[in-house]
């Protein structure tokens, strides 16, 4: 199979050199072998594909149809080898990276590893908690978290782990809440939309219970540090993704409440224009984040 290709490829070459010799010295083949590998080409078709004379050079008209898919070949071939060389590339280059809010600090002690491994690769880091359109802007690799992935004929999706979104609140507010969920029409709410009007949080037990709630919250905001300032105040309680609040849980500046409930899961996951003929320093980049979430960086507290 692989040398009736490369009969194909010599082929091509003989037709757009227009002739043994001058295809034999441009491709550095004999000329006698490019005569030989053609005439067996024939032989296996059936078909006369170039006419040959001590005086002329033709192409017959099946050969010249040919020749046009046989192009077709040696430029898939020409593509397929470029982006081998460029995967052993060393990668270079910037990567735009756009990165919700509130991932920007779990994600931020990894980023030096990667920065020193690749000393030619610059990385600028759009925090936004909007969809960024990645052609439009020249985003190269977005991250995001959705409760469902939206299919798009022209992003490539690589799903990383999923996320969960927990109630939290100041010690002060905390105490006086209780340990029924009920307690929460009762008490200031901190919400992550800009949007007026009432909200709704639709919670969701282990056990499989539900309970929305329906609000008009004190504070509204869509970045989490903010959100998380206020609920630490003891302004209100926050629905906030859990690894935002890990480093005031720990402190005890927060406090979860009703450990039980929690919104639904987000699935966090990559989107990038293509997978073929990525930027070496792109595709590292992605291999980088993939490795990060491998090893826990969301991974939910005991």
């Amino acid at each position: 199979m692989m040398a009736e290709l490369d009969d194909y490829v010599l082929f091509a070459g003989v037709v757009e050199h227009c002739g043994f010799a001058p295809a034999g010295r441009a491709m550095g083949v004999p000329k006698s072998k490019l005569s030989r590998r053609i005439a067996g080409l024939e032989a296996r078709l059936g078909v006369r594909l170039i006419e040959r004379s001590t005086r002329r050079f033709r192409v017959t008209e099946i050969g010249q149809a040919l020749y046009e898919h046989c192009r077709t070949i040696v430029l898939e071939l020409d593509r397929a080898r470029a982006v081998t060389a460029e995967a052993l590339a060393e990668p270079q280059g910037q990567v735009r990276f756009s990165c919700p809010n509130g991932l920007v600090a779990p994600l931020a002690a990894s980023l030096p590893a990667f920065l020193t491994r690749y000393p030619k690769v610059a990385l600028q880091i759009v925090a936004t908690d909007r969809g960024v359109d990645l052609i439009r802007e020249r985003i190269d690799v977005a991250l995001r978290v959705r409760t469902r992935i939206e299919s798009d004929a022209s992003l490539t999706m690589r799903t990383l782990t999923r996320s969960r979104r927990i109630l939290v609140a100041g010690p002060k507010l905390a105490r006086g809440i209780g340990d029924r969920i009920e307690a929460l029409t009762s008490v200031p709410t901190l919400s992550s939309t800009e949007l007026s009007g009432p909200v709704t949080w639709n919670l969701v037990a282990e056990d499989g219970a539900v309970f929305d709630l329906q609000h008009e919250p004190r504070f509204r905001c869509e970045d989490f540090g903010a959100l998380r300032a206020a609920a630490a105040a003891d302004l209100g309680v926050a629905l906030l993704p859990d690894h935002v609040c890990w480093p005031d849980l720990d402190a005890g500046r927060l406090v979860r409440l009703f450990p039980e409930w929690h919104a639904q899961e987000g699935i966090v996951h990559l989107v990038f224009t293509t997978r073929r003929g990525l930027p070496p320093a792109v595709r590292a980049f992605i291999d980088h984040l993939a490795t990060t979430f491998q090893s826990g960086v969301l991974a939910p507290r005991a």
